[in-house]
């Protein structure tokens, strides 16, 4: 994983991501939904990795009202969105959370769209084992197999997601499994270009430095229209997943 290239394409994209990120508003509002079933409440001390412009993060702190709040993301110019939030309760720290030491004594350790990024998740988790009370919580959003499968049908790149299944047998037995869900997100454009200008304006494109010819694009373009359009539009696939675990002893 080409952790710089990701820093860069999301720095690159601060001030497009909220208005662009639709998907990314609608996971984290069944995220929230989804802590306030199943997570014993209240919560005293949470711990959001990966917390991007503050979407979730604001969901956390207006439903459930923190004692303390920390955010992370490993793009430290992230903190600039976050400025309204900060206060003694709310604070942020920059960093990779897969290298950073993490806080301790964490009621719940959560995350919306970020895992996937991650090299080595089941590393994490047991990091998170650790930094978590007894019985603690950790819940997060992140992406399966089926996610942006149009891009990768045509380019064959992309990230390996991880099928639920596989993040179930990561969290075994340290966890045990509260709650589990799937959904598939259907977005329409217009046109395979205002695809590729959605996933730039979200900074999801940070995995190589692919750059391509014009014949390429209108190639990718045709064989998009071809393969996913559908009455003058064409679709683009999300494959959220839900995971709830409680910290075992």
């Amino acid at each position: 994983m080409n952790k710089s290239l990701i820093v860069e394409r999301f720095s690159k994209a601060l001030s497009t991501y909220s208005e662009e990120a639709s998907v990314q508003r609608i996971i984290a509002e069944r995220m929230t939904t989804l802590v306030g079933e199943h997570v014993a409440m209240p919560q005293r001390k949470i711990f959001e990795f990966g917390c991007g412009t503050g979407n979730y993060s604001r969901m956390l702190l207006h439903q459930f009202r923190p004692t303390q709040l920390i955010l992370n993301d490993i793009c430290k110019e992230v903190e600039i969105c976050l400025d309204d939030l900060f206060n003694e309760q709310v604070s942020f720290i920059a960093g990779d959370a897969e290298k950073i030491d993490l806080p301790q004594e964490n009621t719940l350790i959560t995350s919306c769209s970020a895992l996937q990024w991650f090299d080595a998740p089941e590393s994490f988790f047991q990091r998170c084992h650790s930094s978590l009370t007894a019985e603690g919580y950790l819940a997060f959003s992140t992406f399966g197999t089926k996610n942006m499968q149009e891009i990768k049908q045509l380019t064959g790149k992309g990230l390996t997601y991880r099928p639920l299944e596989e993040l179930v047998q990561n969290l075994n037995p340290s966890y045990t499994i509260v709650h589990t869900e799937e959904q598939l997100i259907s977005l329409t454009f217009s046109s395979p270009m205002e695809v590729l200008y959605h996933l730039k304006r979200t900074g999801v494109t940070g995995l190589s430095k692919q750059s391509w010819t014009r014949t390429e694009l209108t190639r990718f373009c045709e064989e998009y229209m071809h393969t996913f359009g559908k009455q003058s539009t064409v679709s683009l696939t999300y494959h959220p997943i839900y995971v709830i675990a409680r910290k075992n002893q």
